[in-house]
């Protein structure tokens, strides 16, 4: 390691250390500012410290430093511990935190606040109509500032404003702080998948998103648990109301978390002081093989541009919109879609963990089935079949006995097996794009697209349309005729677009142009896109 080098993140070279080929190949739409790194005259190939972040050029190495299996175990272990596990709980309170509405609607809040028609529909919506407004600032915020504090200080905002819905009286006061519930939140996700990029591995990054939110599911097991307590909360003699005591006592909480995660949770693995400077370096140099980089806080108009116009970034945003239209509404009804199978409160609020266990058992048997096949869409494919199954038989049979109530009820469970979808869908975005601008606009889209789902979601379940809502399970069942046609369509460019790179570094290649290869990954911190690497290849 040249050290002296690594210090220098300032140093500057001029553009005869790299050329463009862009005009010497004969597919330039697949590579449209592909840039190589070759060697000249002088010097041999090196980092661009022009382009590389300032604090990753201080800990990076100018080429690949071979660690081993037990290092690289070493390592991960303790990202598991100070990050892996922060990601983990954090998002399982916010899923807690969401689902508290679920749970609220069926011990008496849509009553006491005087809701009627549609207006608990949009308690929902209105979460996401504020995520759909600030959530490209909150990812611009995301790139250019202290990860782990902006989440933070976002989670006791979020904190405060859920347990002042404990003083909602009317609707007018629920959708203001639900708004501004869903303006905190918007942080979560996208900062999961930049944090989920930073620290691990392209092979270990599917399981990390899968780990993380796979706690939808775990909030409606130990949720459907708390709710049950919180029922048993009668008033009088309680000077609260069940609804009341479960917000002020989850909100409570999750602003004691984000002091927690202010303290704790490292920004990036160059500011985790948590570690020593020399695990620092080793971290930075487990990632480097992903060819995404780590971070890097400059806005490049480029790779802006090269996101709009990529296909990708779109597949991503209908898997995420097919995805979450149907999620969002199941789960804001979830209790009263059960309860209509003719369940009691307290059976309903029990019921709901058996569906979380289901939800993890899809996401860990998917994240498995990736793992030991290496077939990310396909795999996403298989798991939306369930859901067309269980959406038929929740929309052609009626509930008219005690066998039809469990049928009905396990039906209900199958729909939620297209979770799977979108995990896989989450963590391609992690694996596939690289350049942090690009990243952080595909990110942006991917949740608006999210947010844009989740939104609609909710107003399909028309009030006049229950217990049934066939509307709600017709329009589901689109979504899903769309997810496979995306997902199928994905697949085949990301296979094309392999093979068109394979096809330009053999041409590079047999031409004589020097560091094609890159076998050092020299540049693998210069960010890059994906497009421009011509050693980048995406998973499918």
């Amino acid at each position: 390691m040249d050290d002296e080098m690594n210090s220098m993140p300032g140093h500057a070279f001029d553009q005869s250390d790299y050329m463009n080929v862009s005009q010497k190949t004969s597919t330039p739409e697949i590579v449209p500012a592909q840039k190589i790194y070759v060697e000249d005259d002088l010097k041999k190939d090196h980092m661009n410290y022009d382009r590389v972040d300032e604090e990753v050029a201080k800990y990076a190495s100018n080429v690949a430093i071979y660690i081993s299996s037990e290092e690289n175990a070493r390592l991960k272990a303790k990202v598991d511990k100070r990050v892996l596990s922060i990601m983990i709980f954090t998002y399982f309170l916010q899923a807690l935190d969401k689902g508290t509405l679920s749970f609220a609607s069926i011990m008496g809040i849509q009553k006491d606040t005087h809701l009627v028609g549609q207006q608990f529909s949009w308690l929902t919506t209105c979460i996401y109509v504020a995520v759909l407004i600030v959530e490209y600032p909150t990812n611009r915020l995301i790139q250019r500032l202290p990860i782990a504090k902006y989440l933070g200080c976002s989670i006791i905002l979020w904190g405060i404003t859920l347990a002042l819905h404990a003083v909602a009286r009317d609707f007018a006061t629920l959708v203001a702080l639900r708004t501004l519930l869903g303006i905190f939140e918007a942080v979560c996700q996208p900062s999961f998948v930049y944090l989920s990029s930073m620290w691990y591995k392209r092979d270990e990054q599917a399981a990390t998103v899968s780990y993380w939110y796979m706690m939808n599911g775990g909030q409606q097991i130990v949720g459907g648990l708390l709710a049950y307590c919180f029922t048993l909360i009668k008033s009088p003699p309680s000077s609260l109301k069940s609804w009341q005591a479960i917000f002020i006592c989850y909100g409570s909480f999750s602003v004691l978390w984000g002091v927690f995660v202010l303290i704790f949770m490292p920004d990036s693995p160059m500011r985790a002081k948590c570690f020593s400077e020399v695990d620092k370096k080793l971290m930075i140099e487990r990632v480097r093989s992903n060819q995404t980089g780590v971070q890097n806080k400059r806005f490049r108009k480029e790779q802006m541009f090269e996101a709009l116009l990529d296909p990708q970034t779109w597949c991503y945003c209908l898997i995420a919109i097919c995805t979450t239209l149907p999620t969002s509404g199941l789960g804001a009804f979830a209790n009263i879609i059960i309860s209509g199978f003719h369940f009691s409160v307290l059976q309903t609020q029990l019921l709901a963990m058996v569906l979380g266990a289901y939800i993890i058992i899809m996401l860990l048997s998917s994240m498995w089935l990736v793992k030991k096949t290496k077939q990310n869409l396909l795999i996403m494919g298989i798991f939306v079949i369930p859901s067309f199954v269980g959406t038929i038989v929740l929309m052609t049979v009626q509930n008219t006995n005690k066998g039809t109530q469990v049928g009905l009820l396990l039906s209900y469970y199958l729909v939620l097996s297209f979770w799977a979808a979108q995990t896989l869908g989450m963590s391609m975005i992690t694996r596939n794009v690289a350049g942090q601008t690009k990243k952080s606009v595909v990110v942006a889209a991917n949740f608006i697209s999210w947010a844009t789902g989740n939104a609609i979601g909710p107003q399909v379940f028309l009030a006049y349309d229950s217990p049934r809502y066939l509307i709600a399970f017709s329009t589901h069942m689109g979504c899903y005729v769309l997810l496979v046609i995306v997902i199928a369509f994905l697949r085949f460019w990301l296979m094309s677009q392999n093979k068109k790179k394979d096809r330009l570094q053999a041409e590079l290649t047999a031409t004589g142009v020097a560091g094609v290869l890159d076998e050092d990954m020299v540049h693998a911190f210069d960010d890059l896109t994906d497009r421009e690497n011509v050693n980048f290849r995406y998973v499918y």
